[in-house]
């Protein structure tokens, strides 16, 4: 019973852990990794986890993703809270460990929107980047559960994609707890209601989407 918690911790913490660690090593080493490199880590690492943790949990690692499969009646409402607090226990022991080994960096990979940037305009980005996951992550899964390579594949290129165009204007966030762990641990707390929202409204949007299209594959 415990499995998927502790599924849901490590993947979480893996994704944290190498996505902002590789966003505050490119701070701190004068662009050494690169945005492209940075959205290649982000990329992976998720693909990693599922193909790690997709049998276990469903590897959602994602408060947003958990709500969207919920809303799609793919997964049970009761669960939610205590798959978010795995995420989140997760994700504030990547940041604390990368506070730890990199206390020079000022953001810990924290989602801030690019100077000039209105905060509205990067509140619709990061739901329409979330809409798209959602609507990737709906149409591969097994119920309620990333798994197979297809699963893999297309989730973790969809997040690289997404990371590669949207990262230099939001962060490229489409999670609220990888946003919320490091700017509570690093202090960057600016515009953070946007990544806490934006999210969950472009899973919903989604999951209702999808729904008329494929009956069969959604709520």
């Amino acid at each position: 019973m415990m499995k998927k918690y502790f599924a849901e911790i490590i993947g979480t913490f893996a994704m944290i852990f190498c996505g902002c660690g590789a966003i505050a090593i490119n701070e701190i080493t004068n662009d050494s990794i690169s945005h492209v490199g940075v959205a290649i880590t982000w990329g992976l690492i998720v693909m990693s986890m599922i193909y790690a943790f997709g049998e276990t949990s469903g590897a959602h690692f994602n408060p947003a993703v958990t709500f969207g499969f919920a809303v799609a009646k793919k997964f049970p409402w009761n669960e939610v809270p205590k798959y978010i607090l795995a995420q989140a226990l997760g994700a504030f022991l990547a940041c604390f460990l990368l506070w730890f080994l990199f206390p020079e960096s000022e953001t810990l990979g924290s989602s801030i929107p690019a100077d000039g940037f209105e905060p509205y305009k990067a509140f619709v980005l990061e739901l329409l980047l979330t809409f798209f996951l959602m609507v990737v992550i709906i149409n591969v899964s097994t119920g309620s559960k990333e798994i197979g390579t297809m699963a893999a594949i297309a989730v973790g290129s969809v997040i690289l994609l997404e990371a590669m165009f949207a990262g230099p204007m939001t962060k490229a966030s489409m999670n609220p707890i990888r946003s919320l762990a490091p700017a509570l641990v690093s202090g960057n707390l600016q515009h953070l209601w946007l990544y806490l929202t934006a999210p969950f409204i472009g899973a919903f949007l989604a999951i209702k989407s999808c729904s008329l299209i494929k009956d069969n594959n959604c709520c």
